[in-house]
């Protein structure tokens, strides 16, 4: 009798166990999830790896932690954004310096002002500029609402800034979630200096990452990481206004993107999906179980796996791409800037910027 209380105790002890986990993760998951679409096998194979990026010179190795971007002033001066919160630069001569602290761990996308300074995205505070005198937040709300998560940014000729919001929703912690719930959160920005207004050039887009402006200033490129594309915006011409696709089905998702000398782009692939946990992407069910175990995420996250640059033409084909298909050397790749015949490449999986010679 007793034997039986106990087994039957256990049964409903399980039971509550696994109607409270359903409970949790149906009516308390933080995502409301839909499918995400993924290039077929074939958009990979067409990058067959050739390990270039195995090759780098290690620049600044054991003082950079994670320099996500790379920005290059006038004088050849190299300039980063760290995870310990500090913008340091790596001279001509080899040394490194610590220049300017903001504090945190959410610097991301950073570039040159023309009149001298930097330009960065701070998921938390907004878009800032960081001169030799200090650091001041430019734009922190768009239509009354805060700028939840600053990606990249661009300065045009004219001075406006346009700048990506990767997601309203979901913080720089909280990104995976947002490539769970594959919705589009993104939004591309425009900040006139002359009015000092901040206002919504696209919406809806799927994670909006690097941006970059073409070599004569009529279009602009943003880049969508969860649908695998990058997204064309005319500035200027008949189509002013209007968006098209730029380039698809790549074979990662894009994070940043840096306009060649040449007029063409280079934009950095980290591996947001690890083949093994790919079919959580198709199920919301899955989705739903990931998001409420935060410690699954390790596994499904594939972008320690390898690292991919691609350099695109200014009519969106592809001219050539550089990887490490195992990580080796360099993984989680998100940024590749072209600067005197060679490639800098930032990543959030490093503790060195990678210098790729071109010629």
């Amino acid at each position: 009798m007793a034997i039986c209380r106990l087994l039957q105790f256990c049964c409903v002890f399980l039971g509550g166990c696994l109607l409270a986990t359903i409970v949790q993760i149906i009516f308390f998951s933080p995502i409301s999830p839909n499918t995400l679409y993924i290039p077929p096998a074939s958009s990979v194979a067409a990058f067959p790896a050739n390990k270039k990026l195995q090759s780098v010179i290690k620049l600044g190795e054991g003082f950079l932690e994670n320099p996500e971007d790379v920005s290059v002033d006038g004088n050849g001066v190299l300039y980063t954004a760290t995870r310990d919160g500090w913008l340091k630069r790596l001279h001509r001569n080899g040394s490194c310096e610590n220049w300017k602290r903001v504090g945190g761990d959410t610097l991301l996308g950073i570039t040159t002002a023309k009149d001298g300074g930097i330009f960065v995205c701070d998921t938390e505070k907004g878009l800032l500029k960081v001169t030799d005198e200090g650091v001041s937040v430019i734009a922190s709300h768009v239509d009354g609402a805060k700028i939840r998560f600053a990606d990249d940014v661009i300065e045009a000729s004219d001075g406006n800034l346009y700048f990506s919001v990767a997601s309203t929703k979901f913080g720089l912690h909280e990104s995976y979630l947002d490539l769970l719930e594959a919705k589009p959160n993104g939004q591309l920005l425009k900040y006139d200096p002359s009015t000092k207004q901040t206002s919504v050039v696209l919406d809806n887009l799927f994670f909006a990452n690097g941006v970059a402006l073409s070599k004569d200033e009529d279009f602009l490129v943003v880049c969508e990481t969860w649908k695998f594309r990058c997204l064309k915006y005319w500035l200027k011409g008949e189509k002013v206004g209007e968006t098209e696709i730029f380039v698809e089905n790549l074979p990662s998702g894009p994070d940043n993107i840096n306009l060649a000398g040449d007029g063409s782009f280079w934009i950095a692939l980290p591996k947001i999906i690890s083949e093994r946990w790919a079919f959580v992407h198709g199920s919301k069910a899955a989705k739903h179980v990931v998001a409420s175990f935060p410690k699954l995420i390790e596994f499904v996250n594939g972008v320690k796996e390898n690292a991919m640059v691609v350099n695109v033409a200014h009519d969106g084909s592809i001219i050539r791409w550089f990887d490490d298909p195992n990580g080796a050397v360099m993984s989680f790749v998100t940024n590749a800037l072209e600067f005197e015949d060679h490639l800098y490449l930032g990543s959030l999986n490093s503790n060195f910027i990678g210098k790729l010679p071109l010629k």
